[in-house]
């Protein structure tokens, strides 16, 4: 612990998942975090689990400009610049091809790929020297799984950003990485699968390790790819998928 002492770090969908568990990571590791989600209700329970002083919520949507523009002035105000972005908010449904439609395409790529691009956009200007962003990617990029088209493009979308942005920026000193997880337990796999055991059970056996993770394994690699231990990684794409895509 203690290896982002008093560094500030802001979360995007941080109100549950892999984002709270994340936010709880990096603030035992000595960060104040910002986070941002649309439910206030979620955010400040949140906040009640890491505590008041070590974190601070912004209700908001990534594909908002204005609300990430409250976000980052939240930030600005703290006078200590950024040293951490987890750029982790998404949205994900199953629409097989015929059936999609411009609405469902609109919103999974106003989220999950414009959201994350004015994400770390608006984030430049704060940026202190030695930062990390960290863009959360997935499997879903890689496996091909059925009707889930639209959520592994904007994925794979997000794998590229990782690799163009960490090009453009490592002249300013900071890194950007890219993590994959794979199946995850979280309440975004309820509410993509609702609660049917079978589903969990196949989500678990595709995994090498026969089970699903843990919101809190993969907050560790994210706050690994946050801090000096992964000083010599730049551009890369961590898998945390229990060997779903590796084995």
């Amino acid at each position: 612990m203690g290896q982002l002492e008093n560094k500030t770090a802001v979360i995007t969908g941080g109100g549950t998942g892999i984002g709270l568990a994340t936010a709880v990571r990096l603030a035992d590791e000595g960060a104040h975090v910002f986070i941002t989600g649309r439910r206030k209700t979620e955010l400040d329970a949140a906040v009640e689990t890491i505590g008041a002083a070590r974190a601070t919520a912004v209700p908001g949507d990534v594909s908002d400009p204005a609300d990430l523009d409250r976000l980052y002035d939240a930030v600005r105000a703290r006078g200590r610049g950024l040293d951490v972005v987890f750029a982790n908010a998404a949205t994900a449904s199953l629409i097989p091809l015929e059936q999609i439609t411009q609405e469902d395409f609109d919103h999974i790529f106003d989220i999950n790929v414009r959201g994350t691009l004015l994400t770390v956009q608006k984030a430049l200007p704060l940026l202190n020297e030695g930062a990390s962003v960290i863009l959360n990617a997935s499997t879903a990029a890689d496996n091909g799984a059925e009707a889930f088209g639209l959520y592994a493009a904007s994925k794979a979308a997000i794998r590229t950003f990782a690799r163009v942005w960490a090009n453009e920026l490592k002249g300013r000193g900071v890194r950007v990485n890219a993590v994959s997880p794979g199946p995850i337990d979280t309440p975004g796999i309820t509410n993509l699968f609702g609660d049917a055991a079978d589903v969990r059970t196949k989500l678990a056996t595709d995994t090498a390790l026969g089970r699903m993770g843990r919101p809190e394994e993969a907050a560790a690699v994210v706050a690994f790819l946050a801090s000096d231990q992964s000083s010599f990684m730049l551009g890369a794409n961590v898998y945390v998928d229990g060997g779903e895509n590796q084995i």
